[in-house]
Parts: structure tokens; sequence; C-alpha cells
């Protein structure tokens, strides 16, 4: 009997710190938000240039989201900027588990007379949504303007311009809510 018991006991201080520590791993996943990014709208709309933005645009937000509390997913879809359809945001976030998504577009700045001449001075912008398609807010980030920003290639460019508008973002956010409810 003795025996049964010491087991028992044993058993029971086991479980009951296995189970407070998977509470506590769940309660901190629940924290977590997932947010959904689409390809960036680049325009000038130039092939030989999407590539490279996309790559340097997801790389500076991996680089971004790292240091929160948040989950990238990445969908290869692009949507376009100026005209988004709120069925077709809450139906991606839907699919994809998604608790925001964020629709990009980076704008390259045309220098010379020449069709393809460009400088690597880029405005990024951003809209904010919610898991049903609703506009949260929105911003852009000027690399010219916030950072005169004469010199420096086009992937830094887009890195800082993409760091520039998810901060603003992030102190939009800081505005409508109060901090610790925005999740973002």
């Amino acid at each position: 009997m003795m025996r049964n018991s010491t087991v028992f006991i044993l058993f029971v201080l086991i479980i009951f710190p296995c189970s407070s520590l998977l509470k506590a791993q769940n309660s901190h996943e629940a924290k977590i938000k997932r947010i959904l990014y689409f390809n960036p709208q680049v325009e000038p709309d130039i092939e030989e240039i999407k590539e490279p933005t996309n790559t340097a645009f997801f790389s500076a937000v991996s680089d971004n989201l790292s240091e929160r509390k948040n989950k990238m997913l990445k969908t290869e879809t692009q949507i376009s900027f100026d005209s988004i359809d709120k069925k077709t945001i809450s139906d991606y976030c839907l699919n994809n588990d998604a608790d925001f998504a964020v629709i990009p577009k980076v704008k390259y700045f045309k220098v010379g007379i020449g069709k393809y001449v460009f400088s690597n001075q880029v405005i990024v912008s951003m809209k904010l949504f919610d898991a049903e398609g609703n506009l949260i807010t929105e911003t852009d980030y000027d690399t010219y303007r916030k950072n005169m920003r004469l010199l420096g290639s086009t992937v830094n460019s887009v890195k800082i311009g993409t760091n520039g508008a998810i901060k603003d973002i992030l102190k939009q956010l800081r505005k409508i809510k109060p901090s610790g409810e925005n999740g973002f």
C-alpha cells in the first residue's frame, strides 16, 4: 500500500509541473501573430527588377520580424496596391491562418531621359489589413526624404525603406490601440 501511494505521489509531482509548462507554452504561442505578406507591387513594371526587389523586401521583413514575436507568412501572389478587394484579403488570411495581411508597393525613382535609368532611391508603401480584410493603417517611407541617401545600393535602399515602413506602421498602431493590445 505504501509503495502504491509513493508511486502515485511521484506521478502527480511529475505530471503537474509538465502540464503547467504546456499551458505556458500554449499561451506564448497564442500571443504570436501570423502576418501574411504579399509580393510587393513594383513600379515601374519591369520584369528584370521584380525578383531582386522581392528578395530585398522579404530579407528586410524577416530580419525585422525576427526581433518581434511575430511569424511571417509569405505568398507569391501580387495584389494591386491601389485596388484591393476586402473579400480577397479575408480569403487569403483564412486559407493561410493569418492574423494580419500586408500589401506592399516599391516604387523606384526614374532619373535621366532613358526608359530604364533608375536611381537607387525608393518609396516603400504598405497597407496593413486585419484577418477580415479591414484596412487598419497604411504608410509609405521615402528613402531619399527620410534618410537623404544619395549613395548606396538599391538593395540597401529597399531594405531601409521596408524597415522604415514597418516602424511607421508600428508607431501608428500604438496610437490606435494602447500598448500591449496591438499584438503586432
